[in-house]
């Protein structure tokens, strides 16, 4: 029988774990943490480029978790639905969609004429596939959460990236947002780190193409750290940091759940005078940079996954602790 809507998973049934191939390394981690290996599948590729996920073994029955982030290409995409579609067709209890990175969530609204609200419509294609609940770590934008009619597990990537800064003991720290969109995450950052905030607004001329930054505050003798929910080609943030260092600051970090880090991302980030990029590893990374520090998610979503199971509150999964890098 195929999930029926507003069913939930059970811890009197089996639990299996599967990953697609695009964060294979990541379900591989979540997996460990969790204690339990990856299950059996493949994915078959034909030569003209159409492919097959094969689940091979059993799920009938099962509270089953498919791992995969959903950046480009959209094969990637696509292979998650159809993992979907065929725990479903082959009778798991609960299929849950484990999203680390949410893809084409900038496209949250009608910016201007003509276009696609496309996280709506990726909302739309998971809960037709079969998707019985949704895992997902810091949306572009947190009211795509409401673009879905099953349960939504939006987890927070702060509780990693705070215990990183407080074990740096940086003085005269203050937290940057780069835009305007970015400002409700520095204000949380502010206030778990009891420091000041300041605000770039930008103007682009087109996309990923910054034309001015101006910084609203005052960041003169401070150690600054930015923070965002994700780097694409590191330009903007390459000018925010320099902007602010031409304020005086005495350093600029920044931090970003997901390392995008597409085009001339690398190159960017190595020229640039940021002290360092702190991402996460929601995404697998294209190249190497000194620069560059990545914090684990596994744990965080292992113990997610859990909670689930287990019909346990996942709100302590928000409580920052202090850990050591």
């Amino acid at each position: 029988m195929s999930p029926a809507r507003g069913s939930s998973a059970s811890p009197h049934h089996a639990t299996q774990l599967f990953s697609g191939d695009a964060t294979r390394a990541l379900g591989e981690r979540i997996a460990l943490s969790f204690g339990s290996p990856l299950g059996a599948m493949e994915v078959v590729r034909f030569s003209d480029g159409e492919f097959q996920p094969c689940i091979n073994q059993s799920v009938r029955g099962s509270d089953v978790f498919l791992i995969q982030s959903t950046f480009a290409p959209s094969d990637n995409l696509m292979e998650l639905l159809m993992m979907i579609d065929a725990c479903k067709r082959a009778s798991a209890h609960y299929i849950t969609a484990v999203i680390p990175y949410f893809g084409l969530a900038r496209q949250d609204r009608k910016d201007k004429p003509r276009v696609p609200i496309a996280s709506r419509l990726v909302a739309d294609m998971l809960t037709a596939a079969g998707v019985t609940r949704v895992m997902t770590m810091d949306l572009h934008a947190p009211q795509i959460q409401g673009f879905f009619n099953v349960p939504v597990d939006h987890l927070d990537a702060t509780t990693i990236f705070i215990p990183y800064i407080k074990q740096l003991k940086l003085d005269n720290l203050i937290i940057a947002a780069p835009d305007m969109g970015a400002t409700p995450r520095a204000k949380l950052f502010s206030k778990l780190l009891d420091c000041d905030m300041i605000v770039c607004d930008k103007t682009r001329t087109r996309a990923n193409v910054v034309e001015r930054i101006n910084v609203i505050g005052d960041a003169h003798d401070k150690n600054v750290v930015i923070v965002d929910d994700l780097v694409d080609t590191a330009g903007t943030i390459g000018k925010v940091a320099e902007e602010i260092m031409k304020q005086g600051a005495l350093s600029v970090r920044a931090v970003a759940t997901h390392p995008v880090l597409s085009g001339n991302a690398y190159e960017n980030i190595n020229a640039s005078t940021l002290t360092e990029l702190v991402v996460t590893d929601t995404l697998p990374l294209r190249g190497v940079s000194p620069k560059i520090k990545v914090l684990g998610v596994a744990d965080l979503f292992a113990r997610s996954i859990r909670s689930v199971k287990e019909f346990s509150s996942i709100s302590n999964l928000f409580e920052v602790t202090v850990k050591q890098y």
